[in-house]
């Protein structure tokens, strides 16, 4: 499918089951300058195809698609609109938006009675034939295992569009990413898998442009195939080549690459919005319709559309999209957005054997890949956390919402015996799929910063353009005396304290843990915690005012993890002794075990957990106050007779093995964390 390059012309295949005629449109410029139009040929299957002779990569393209327009029966051709190939490999240009892009007059509230002529030509992005060979140079993919996996979530332009240590042509862009400084500040802080948010071409949406504002996150997909222009130096297919680029780089350091991929829904919007691809390619293959109204748009998304990936031309489409990333594009896995509309199989109930699901694992090359969902959307019944198949990966909100409510400082026993739960991996979440399947984290690209999260009590979205609405209310945020920037050093060091709190129990709890972009180096939004259409230093990465102080902190952080054993386990933590013995001790101030009662008293703040290493394997023993006094913990047997060091305190920031530890007792500050090794051995990276 798609337009495909044999060194003599280009082959043109497009999907359309219901179209009655397809032209293939050339252009000789991305402005609209037209060269010629080729009629292609119906064959089986609904697919259409020509091969044009003496064409080759760099060639503009577009198509017109004529067939009924008859929204009642959920068709909505109209030949005056040229439309995006929707499996180019490339893609130039945006959407100009003008009332040439809808299908009908966007006063009239009959779109069924409506077919315009006005030709939209000039104000679409133009499809780009490109030339696959590309020199991977022996890289491979370095097929981490999920145990030891640490992912860095990223947007492509703003992690480096303001480094200086970047070529200044590069910032922003693919080639960015690549750059030996980026790479090396990864390497550094333990990552090991690249989570991009969305490189698929999107469109930003209209109203949106009306008001000087574009789709910064990218979550409107216009090209399943296509990486975005925009990360690119250019948009004349070297955005194909400037993303292998990137990728070979990274694969070189070791470091996977992960997409977020967005299928399920399309910037067409509902029924008044614009014609781009889908809809005038063929909106009733394509789209999920109402089954009692078929003029009508199903909308899980909150998008306008939702893509039906029940029947087979979307689920086909879906699938040799993926499979060309991992093929072609050499991407190591992905991240689903609203991925419970992919589970909407075949009615609005979800189910963990849909199609797609099973699609997926069938297929012998995106069974291999690495899989995350995001598993809520905004339809009925549409938090499914702990629900998708194996061996998915999942976001786990419940550890996101636990950990910060407990650092805040929520002392209540709920939230206490709940932070437990969470650091040995979530079991009432995964149950017996295992703490592997928890991406747990404390901040993304979807609210607050984590140094916002510790600054603001409320989202200041007002440049957003929509009075204050957007984005999440209930933050669990804290800013510790004051709303926003402050000189106040006291306040400042509760802050720098809460981060390291977070980010430590991140790092040191059963399942894969993943760090926002710039979090590591205190960068903020201005406490907009809904930042998707701010493509400006608002949310790019401002590298000098970079925390150098919370960037230390990090990268021994995750050193200490990749040194102990017993926090990176396959399998839920045990309390009771078993064949082997226990894996877990949960222990009070006094030393002693906790019992179901000691959960459940009133004002439980603090507690520890011993991790029991295997044999020549370092222990871990974690101490966590959640109060506002210092508590000092009875050190257990196992501590105090196996060389103890103290190698993290929260409260100090103090990190590394600094010698012997006093354990008995071992005094943990209010609010703060410990850690002390044990037993065997740290081993170095």
């Amino acid at each position: 499918m798609g337009a495909t390059w044999d060194g003599g012309g280009v082959h043109f295949r497009l999907f359309s089951a219901h179209a009655e005629a397809v032209d293939l449109c050339l252009f000789e410029r991305a402005d609209g300058v037209f060269s010629r139009r080729v009629p292609l040929r119906r064959g089986s299957g609904g697919i259409w195809s020509v091969h044009v002779a003496g064409v080759g990569p760099g060639q503009l393209y577009g198509y017109r698609v004529n067939g009924p327009f008859a929204p009642q029966e959920g068709h909505r051709f109209n030949p005056s609109k040229l439309l995006v190939d929707p499996y180019a490999r490339a893609i130039t240009g945006e959407p100009r938006w003008s009332d040439a892009l809808l299908g009908y007059p966007p006063t009239s509230r009959r779109p069924d009675l409506h077919v315009d002529g006005t030709d939209s030509a000039a104000a679409m992005p133009k499809c780009v034939v490109v030339d696959p060979a590309f020199d991977w140079q022996g890289t491979q993919p370095p097929r981490r295992p999920w145990r030891d996996t640490v992912i860095y979530e990223a947007h492509v332009g703003g992690l480096t569009r303001l480094c200086p240590h970047v070529p200044e042509a590069h910032r922003g862009t693919y080639l960015g990413l690549a750059s030996p400084f980026i790479v090396e500040h990864l390497l550094s802080l333990g990552v090991t898998a690249l989570e991009l948010m969305p490189v698929h071409q999107f469109a930003s949406e209209r109203h949106l442009m009306e008001r000087g504002r574009r789709n910064y996150w990218g979550y409107s997909p216009l090209g399943f195939f296509a990486p975005h222009a925009g990360y690119a130096t250019g948009g004349d297919g070297r955005q194909v080549v400037e993303w292998k680029t990137m990728v070979r780089e990274l694969h070189r350091a070791g470091i996977e690459v992960l997409v977020d991929v967005v299928l399920n829904h399309s910037p067409e919007g509902g029924v008044d919005g614009p014609y781009l691809s889908l809809r005038g390619v063929d909106n009733r293959s394509y789209y999920r319709l109402d089954r009692r109204e078929l003029g009508r748009y199903v909308d899980y998304t909150g998008c306008g559309n939702t893509l039906d990936l029940r029947r087979g031309p979307m689920l086909r489409l879906a699938l040799d999209s993926l499979r060309y990333w991992v093929q072609e594009m050499h991407v190591d896995g992905f991240r689903f957005d609203l991925a419970p509309v992919l589970g909407r199989d075949p009615g609005d109930e979800f189910s963990a054997a849909a199609r797609f699901f099973e699609a997926m694992a069938a297929d012998p090359i995106l069974s291999q890949v690495k899989r995350i969902a995001e598993p809520w959307d905004v339809g009925p019944g549409g938090y499914r956390l702990g629900q998708f198949p194996e061996p998915w990966g999942e976001w786990n909100d419940r550890f996101r919402d636990t950990a910060r409510a407990f650092w805040r400082g929520e002392a209540k026993t709920s939230v206490t015996a709940d932070l437990a739960t969470r650091l040995a991996g979530s079991e009432d979440v995964f149950g017996p799929k295992g703490p592997l399947r928890s991406v747990h984290y404390v901040a993304s690209h979807d609210g607050f910063t984590l140094a916002d999260l510790v600054s603001y009590e409320a989202r200041h979205n007002h440049d957003n353009g929509e009075g204050n609405r957007d984005g999440h209310r209930h933050n669990l945020s804290r800013n510790w005396g004051v709303e926003g920037p402050t000189d106040d050093p006291g306040i400042q060091a509760r802050r720098a304290r809460a981060q390291r709190n977070l980010l430590a129990t991140v790092a040191l709890t059963q399942g894969v843990p993943m760090l926002g972009h710039g979090d590591e180096l205190g960068r903020s939004q201005g406490g907009n915690n809904n930042a998707y259409c701010q493509d400006n230093p608002t949310s790019w990465l401002d590298w000098s005012r970079a925390d150098d102080g919370l960037l230390d902190f990090v990268r021994g952080l995750f050193a200490l993890r990749r040194r102990i054993p017993a926090l990176r386990r396959g399998a839920f933590l045990r309390g009771r002794r078993g064949k082997g013995g226990p894996d877990v001790l949960w222990l009070g101030a006094d030393g002693e075990e906790m019992t179901p009662r000691s959960w459940s008293e009133p004002g439980l703040v603090a507690f520890s957990m011993l991790l029991l290493p295997e044999p020549g394997d370092p222990g871990l023993w974690v101490l966590v106050n959640g109060g506002g006094g210092g508590v000092a913990f009875r050190g257990p047997e196992a501590v105090r007779s196996g060389r103890p060091a103290r190698v993290l305190d929260t409260g100090s920031a103090a990190l590394g093995a600094v010698g012997p530890a006093d354990v008995d007792p071992c005094r943990v500050e209010g609010l703060s964390a410990v850690a002390v090794t044990f037993g065997g051995a740290i081993n170095g990276d």
